[in-house]
């Protein structure tokens, strides 16, 4: 009889460990989340200084900083961390997209055209290669029968 008691015991304290836990990254992914909203709403201020495309630079650029971020938060949380740095990778490449978008603005007829294009190419060009690197790491991970240890996440980068 003892044995059962001591194994039941056992089973509470852990599935209240366990819900503690979940609670704890819970509380710390919100806090995280929120400086991260706080950092876009101080990098979003600093452009309200600025006038016309030039402010719509900065907030292209604020704007794919805090895409960037909450991807990046979301990827540390991620069990499918292939699946995880492919949203950050591709993340990247729309911020990155829509700051030169953005920039192209500044220029008029054929010039803003084929900025925007280049633009395009270099954003499809970043996805493909998120595309392929995932790809690559899948078809590993199924060739080590699933047992390959997931990559560490890609420190952040300055910029995107």
């Amino acid at each position: 009889m003892k044995p059962i008691v001591t194994s039941m015991a056992l089973a509470v304290a852990l599935a209240f460990a366990a819900t503690a836990q979940a609670q704890t990254d819970r509380k710390v992914k919100n806090a995280e989340e929120d400086r991260i909203e706080a950092q876009a709403k101080v990098e979003k201020a600093k452009c309200d200084a600025l006038k016309a495309n030039a402010k719509d630079i900065c907030m292209a650029e604020a704007k794919g900083h805090e895409r960037v971020a909450k991807a990046e938060l979301d990827a540390r949380n991620e069990k499918d961390q292939i699946k995880a740095q492919k949203k950050v990778s591709e993340a990247k490449a729309e911020a990155a997209y829509d700051v030169a978008s953005q920039k192209c603005d500044d220029q008029k007829g054929e010039a803003k055209d084929a900025c925007i294009k280049q633009a395009k190419v270099e954003r499809d060009r970043a996805k493909g290669a998120a595309e392929k690197r995932a790809d690559a790491k899948e078809d590993k991970r199924a060739a080590t029968g699933g047992t390959a240890a997931p990559a560490a996440p890609e420190k952040p980068k300055k910029g995107y």
